[in-house]
């Protein structure tokens, strides 16, 4: 059976490349080569074999030659946009924080002005209260007084009835009305003195009743100037917190929560921002601007404490001279890269992010030279390949504190730091509160 397909498989092979002979004639003789089917089986696949690699090996040149040409193209598109981007970010960060310098400016301006008025209303509420005492005493001595004229008067027209009743014994009781008529002449002239006492104390009442009169205009003007003063300040304290909320939200973190967190740790009371305590009797005009300034108490309060929560949490870049980013948060190689890289030279000063406390500072495993920060609201930063560590474990930082230099220990194909962010253990992308700090450092 199998010599009979061997025999096809050559009889086919003869049909297709028959034998062949080549005849070599010179002067002398006549040669001839003989060319099997097997031999030129072989020729023509070792042409066919040379004619495919000339094909394939030129397309892959082609190839080649067109792709690297159109990336290095896109490359330095790629990179153009970049450093526009980059320009922006930076002059938008500048715009920033020029913006938060001045409003801090107007905002101390302010609460000078608010401490000036609420010195001079409490100093103007205590020359009201000396007037109306001042008053009522006035008020008690003409009343007095009139009692007692109305009284000289009575005995003075008694006195006179007697005398026309007693024509009589005017003889014998002349002692008498002298006496009477002395004791008339001393009440008229104390009657006069009181009168004199009671012209003064109406042209003293006449002067309180203007002294308030001129003491109420002042403390209408004091209020529209401290209305202006209060509608500045609440525009100020807007525009601060307004970013800082944003902030927070855009980096996914409960800012409500956050703060009275932070309430509850920071209850100190005094200085500044104690609340006011003006008048509490009658319907007292200072009330409602009592009861706005200790809103605006309570707004700066609120403003205090998200500016406490953001040295807390690591909306900062740890590098801060020029870098570049190298890998970002995700999956990377078919594993997943829980942070982000920024390159730059060896050496480079690597800075905290944020408040907190450093819970490791040494080599662990592929991270190299480690450094762990512990922050508030279950937050952790972490800090590696490292070619050295500057702070110690335990050691309380602050944000924007040197921390250790960029190398390139550990598991690591070149000088870069891998920065990580941690909520409550879980990973999650730094660039989220990078991006959410823009637009306000």
């Amino acid at each position: 059976m199998r010599q009979t397909i061997g025999r096809r498989v050559h009889l086919l092979f003869e049909r297709i490349f028959p034998e062949k002979r080549l005849f070599l004639r010179s002067d002398t003789e006549t040669r001839f080569i003989r060319l099997r089917s097997s031999t030129q089986l072989f020729g023509a696949i070792g042409v066919a074999a040379v004619l495919s690699w000339t094909i394939i090996a030129s397309a892959i040149l082609l190839m080649d030659s067109l792709s690297a040409g159109s990336l290095r193209e896109q490359t330095a598109r790629e990179q153009t946009l970049y450093e526009e981007r980059l320009n922006a970010i930076s002059e938008e960060r500048d715009l920033r924080a020029a913006e938060a310098v001045a409003a801090q400016q107007r905002f101390n301006t302010a609460l000078e002005q608010v401490s000036e008025m609420q010195t001079r209303l409490l100093a103007s509420e205590e020359r009201r209260k000396e007037h109306e005492t001042g008053i009522n005493v006035i008020q008690e001595t003409l009343r007095a007084s009139l009692v007692e004229r109305d009284a000289a008067r009575d005995e003075a027209e008694r006195l006179r009835a007697l005398l026309e009743q007693d024509e009589a014994a005017e003889q014998a009781e002349r002692l008498l009305v002298a006496d009477l008529t002395g004791t008339l002449e001393v009440m008229s002239d104390a009657l006069a003195a009181t009168a004199g006492q009671r012209d003064a104390a109406a042209q003293l009442a006449l002067a309180a009743a203007q002294d308030i009169e001129n003491m109420e205009l002042d403390q209408r003007l004091a209020n529209e100037r401290t209305d202006r003063i209060f509608d500045q300040i609440e525009d100020a304290v807007a525009v601060s917190l307004t970013p800082l909320d944003e902030m927070f939200r855009s980096a996914g973190l409960p800012s409500d929560a956050i703060i009275e967190q932070l309430r509850r740790t920071y209850s100190g009371q005094g200085g500044p921002l104690t609340p006011l305590t003006l008048s509490t009797k009658g319907d007292d005009p200072a009330a409602p601007q009592s009861r706005r300034a200790n809103e605006v108490l309570k707004r700066l309060d609120e403003l205090n404490l998200y500016r406490i929560a953001a040295e807390k949490t690591p909306f900062a870049v740890p590098v801060q001279s020029a870098f570049r980013f190298t890998s970002g948060f995700g999956p990377r190689w078919g594993r997943m890269h829980n942070g982000t890289d920024f390159a730059s030279s060896y050496g480079t000063p690597i800075y905290s992010t944020a408040d907190g406390v450093v819970t490791h500072a040494g080599w662990l495993s592929g991270y190299g030279r480690l450094i762990k920060i512990q922050h508030e609201f279950g937050i952790e930063t972490r800090y590696a390949h490292l070619a050295k560590i500057r702070v110690k474990k335990g050691q309380r930082v602050s944000r924007g504190e040197r921390i250790g230099d960029m190398g390139n220990s550990g598991r690591s194909t070149g000088t870069h730091l891998h920065y990580e962010v941690r909520e409550n253990g879980k990973p999650v992308n730094p660039m989220t509160y990078i991006k959410a700090a823009r637009d306000v450092f």
